[in-house]
């Protein structure tokens, strides 16, 4: 198939299958692997049959220990922090491990309603038949208390307060009424809710305190090291790549780490050595933002260079991921790249690039 991007159970059917077969740890209910298996799978190992498991996160395994944990209890799961930080990617990996589905997806916006979480009506057979099962709407929170499933809501405080409590009533009673029909759908063992949530947007809905109490909360740092970050921006470019079918060779290890280094300086307001305090552009420079400036780079030397990527390619991309503020940031960016970028003698390629395009 000539998907641009298969979902977590597909792309990694293999390792999951692997897994499978070698996993000898107590089952929860409808679970595919055991919580120790799931593990495995986020954080990557070698099986004792030589068989490699890809790490899906990189960061502190404690993590995700409590997180596989919490979804073993009556608590749902909160993944919580800046924008970036691999909530989306560890929510979908987690619903694909444990349920074999991670496509029981509500995406949380401010237009999200009732009928998103709980159900809806389809109005023709509504106005027809009066309210019957076969005029209801399921919805991906219906269909995984059916099936014993996990349910996912991205942007969790994205979604106006009082269509969040909605929640309430699922996560605590493990039902989901249907007045219309005097009746109820009760969720079967295996059932459980994971959400994202971030703490730099904008239009956030603080969650009422009884929804607060129903989640168990996990926050996802930024990663700890600069070579921890190297790794995930390397892992994540050259999967892209290989689905892109990108016609260029792999990043130099070096640009990635220079990328790394800027996002590492200006996301922490000091340069890696503390010298030189900086000020700190309005967006959030996380990872995510740095694979998508390399990515952004291969395109180019791909497309409209000689196939291997430079600080030429690396720079446009890279001008736009910290100047989000034409005033504010523009000023940021510049004060950079006289008292650090142009001081550094290996970084004047990327100097003159980024000077270029900053005129």
């Amino acid at each position: 198939m000539n998907l641009l991007r298969q979902h977590a159970e597909v792309q990694f059917s293999e390792e999951i299958e692997e897994l499978k077969k070698q996993d000898s740890g107590h089952l929860p209910p409808n679970w595919h692997l055991s919580p120790q298996a799931v593990v495995t799978y986020l954080m990557g190992a070698k099986l004792k049959n030589g068989f490699e498991v890809s790490p899906k996160y990189i960061g502190d395994r404690r993590l995700m220990e409590i997180a596989v944990a919490t979804l073993t209890t009556d608590r749902a799961l909160l993944l919580y922090g800046l924008p970036g930080t691999a909530k989306s990617w560890v929510s979908e990996h987690l619903a694909a491990a444990v349920s074999g589905d991670s496509t029981l997806l509500i995406q949380g916006t401010a237009g999200t309603g009732e009928e998103a979480i709980r159900y809806g009506w389809n109005y023709a057979r509504l106005l027809a038949e009066g309210p019957t099962e076969g005029a209801l709407v399921t919805t991906p929170m219906m269909t995984a208390m059916k099936d014993g499933k996990i349910a996912r809501i991205e942007e969790l405080t994205r979604i106006s307060a009082d269509v969040q409590d909605t929640l309430i009533t699922i996560l605590s009673e493990k039902s989901m009424p249907i007045p219309e029909l005097s009746t109820e759908v009760q969720a079967i063992k295996g059932f459980n809710v994971i959400a994202t949530a971030n703490n730099r947007d904008k239009g956030v809905n603080e969650l009422s305190g009884a929804l607060k109490r129903r989640f168990n909360t996990v926050i996802l740092p930024v990663p700890d090291s600069a070579d921890e970050e190297v790794d995930i921006v390397r892992r994540r470019v050259a999967s892209m790549a290989k689905t892109l079918d990108l016609p260029a060779q792999a990043p130099a290890l070096v640009e990635i780490q220079r990328i790394v280094k800027i996002f590492r300086e200006l996301r922490s307001g000091a340069t890696e050595d503390g010298k030189i305090k900086l000020k700190t552009p309005t967006g959030t420079m996380s990872t995510a933002e740095a694979i998508s400036v390399v990515n952004n780079g291969l395109a180019l030397a791909a497309h409209f260079g000689d196939g291997v990527l430079n600080a030429q390619d690396l720079a446009a991309g890279l001008v736009g991921a910290v100047v989000k503020d034409p005033v504010q940031d523009k000023v940021v960016w510049k004060e950079y790249l006289e008292t650090v970028v142009k001081t550094r003698e290996e970084w004047k390629d990327i100097y003159r690039a980024c000077r270029e395009l900053s005129i």
